[in-house]
């Protein structure tokens, strides 16, 4: 759970009913994470600018006091969470590849080698106009899930996931150009190591991008079977 070493109260989720149904029974609790029961251990991380933590309970009662809505109907709020929280983490995945397209750039042009900058390498302007072309078409995927939160809310869950692999699959390959920057880029020095780790720990958030890519499948399944 991110964060949850300076959280104040958590919500968390537990399954009260329909113990063998999927998505059903779930309800939603306001827990103060410094009672009893309550263990909260930071963890180590990949990427150290995000912190995460293991919550774990032992023995812990909750009482109806601290229930959020209606039992057993909490999954709804959670799945419309993830999906709007899919839809921010793009557009962060967006700034994250737009600032490492910017660092390749500029390095290229004022790294010399040969007596040139690398920039003027057709490999080097191969890489960086590649980066330029998907960091655009992310911009349009990224922008648009944003838009149907509000504007299309039938097509925010499709959106969502497309946004979340596409552009986490763009900024994962803009970071790894890392290897535009030579042996300063492999570094502690430089900050282009906390973007690549950035890009790896973001596309594993809120699911991985087999987790949407089968999504957007059994969304499709369903669409062409409502058709037919």
């Amino acid at each position: 759970m991110p964060d949850a070493h300076i959280a104040d109260l958590i919500i968390v989720a537990a399954r009260t009913e329909n113990l063998d149904a999927e998505g059903e029974g779930i309800s939603l609790f306001l827990i103060d994470p410094q009672t009893e029961g309550v263990r909260v251990e930071q963890l180590p991380t990949m990427d150290q600018g995000r912190k995460l933590c293991a919550v774990s309970f032992v023995n812990k009662t909750v009482s109806s006091a601290e229930l959020i809505g209606k039992a057993g109907q909490g999954w709804p709020a959670i799945e419309n969470m993830l999906t709007r929280a899919n839809a921010a983490l793009g557009l962060e995945m967006l700034g994250g590849g737009e600032k490492v397209l910017e660092i390749a750039v500029e390095y290229a042009k004022v790294r010399v080698q040969f007596g040139q900058p690398i920039g003027s390498y057709q490999a080097i302007k191969h890489k960086c106009a590649e980066m330029l072309l998907q960091v655009e078409s992310s911009r349009s995927i990224a922008e648009y899930a944003a838009w149907t939160i509000d504007g299309n809310p039938q097509e925010v869950s499709k959106a969502a996931s497309m946004a979340k692999t596409y552009v986490g699959n763009m900024y994962r390959k803009a970071a790894a150009t890392l290897q535009i920057l030579g042996g300063i880029g492999f570094s502690w020095e430089h900050d282009i190591h906390l973007y690549y780790k950035r890009a790896l720990a973001s596309e594993a958030m809120f699911g991985d991008t087999v987790f949407h890519l089968e999504l957007l499948a059994s969304q499709w399944d369903k669409t062409v079977h409502d058709v037919i």
